[in-house]
């Protein structure tokens, strides 16, 4: 069995080096979400279970593609059915998937998730370890990467070694080769040792990103309980110099966004939601693709106002369905929601 690139008799799909000019590197973890198949039930009470790909990069990368644009996802799996299941998705939704690796003795991760009665989300994850955790810097695609315009990452990947340094590594070769570093915590905390260790990372590889977007918890929990409405919390807290964009996500409210010389915000777009999963993913999805185009929009706030509302547009059209990946919107999809939400 392979440990290294694509397992077996597993296809793998490598993007057009033509199309690289606006590709969209993600970095990260992908795994197995298994979700109750009844609604507002704790995990114990539920019947059964349906699986569904899941990982906030993985969901990124594809909703990159399913818009049109030119994405990749660098992380590793098990050498197991669901790793080979989760790689298929992948090439089957246009997303190179060259930078994927296998472990033959660790296993895909699982999560169960669940949206219980009270509205809280319940997680159980099987990481002991899982796959997506022992990826090291030997085995990183570094063509692939410095291919990268845009180099997106979350937080997970810092939470244990090798995984961690292998993520600094990758990091620092994006940003080298000059891609843009973009940023999404994604904040787990039944993952983390704890609270410090969660915040003292996080905040860690802060100042190296050129894009971060974070939601309200997010910025409650990494300035220790300061208000998230507060433009000056964020400002001089969580925005550093080198930062070319901050966004914060407000769900169905919209966004708000920092930048060194505007700041603002662009409300939402309503839609009836049935399952929130992979919204904030969406939403970052649509803003990559619009960045990876162009990147004048960082400096312009009338493009990146219209960059923002579609990717608030991208965003509320996955809540109307469930599962994350299976939700990701089409290019045509969000324009007929910003088209019937104008009208």
């Amino acid at each position: 069995m392979a440990v290294n690139g694509i397992s077996g008799h597993l296809k793998k799909l490598t993007i057009d080096t033509g199309r690289s000019e606006t590709l969209v590197v993600c970095f990260g973890e992908m795994l197995i979400d298994f979700v109750p198949t009844v609604g507002g039930v704790s995990l114990a009470e539920a019947p059964a279970f349906k699986k569904a790909p899941g990982g906030a990069p993985a969901n990124v990368a594809v909703g990159v593609s399913r818009l049109g644009g030119s994405s990749a996802f660098v992380g590793k799996v098990g050498d197991d059915e669901f790793g080979k299941m989760l790689a298929e998705i992948l090439r089957l939704n246009n997303v190179d998937n060259s930078g994927m690796r296998f472990d033959h003795k660790a296993r895909t991760a699982l999560a169960f998730v669940t949206l219980r009665a009270d509205g809280e989300r319940e997680f159980l994850f099987f990481r002991h370890p899982s796959a997506d955790m022992l990826l090291t810097e030997a085995e990183l695609d570094k063509n692939l990467i410095q291919k990268a315009k845009i180099f997106h990452y979350g937080s997970i990947s810092l939470i244990k070694e090798p995984c961690r340094s292998t993520h600094l590594a990758a990091m620092k070769i994006a940003k080298a080769a000059g891609s843009l570093l973009s940023y999404d915590p994604n904040l787990r905390l039944p993952l983390w040792p704890s609270e410090e260790a969660a915040r003292k990372e996080i905040m860690s590889i802060w100042d190296q990103a050129d894009v971060i977007k974070i939601s309200e918890d997010e910025i409650t929990f990494l300035t220790g309980g300061d208000d998230p409405y507060s433009d000056e919390v964020v400002l001089k807290k969580l925005f550093h110099p080198n930062l070319k964009l901050l966004v914060v996500s407000e769900g169905p409210n919209g966004c708000r966004y920092y930048t060194k010389a505007f700041k603002g915000r662009v409300g939402g777009v309503k839609v009836k939601a049935v399952d929130t999963t992979g919204a904030g993913d969406a939403f970052v999805s649509g803003l990559l693709n619009s960045l990876a185009s162009d990147l004048t929009l960082l400096t312009d706030e009338k493009k990146l106002r219209e960059a923002l509302l579609f990717a608030n547009a991208c965003g509320a059209i996955t809540v109307t369905e469930r599962g994350a990946i299976p939700a990701m919107p089409t290019m045509d999809a969000v324009q007929e929601l910003l088209k019937s939400s104008r009208s």
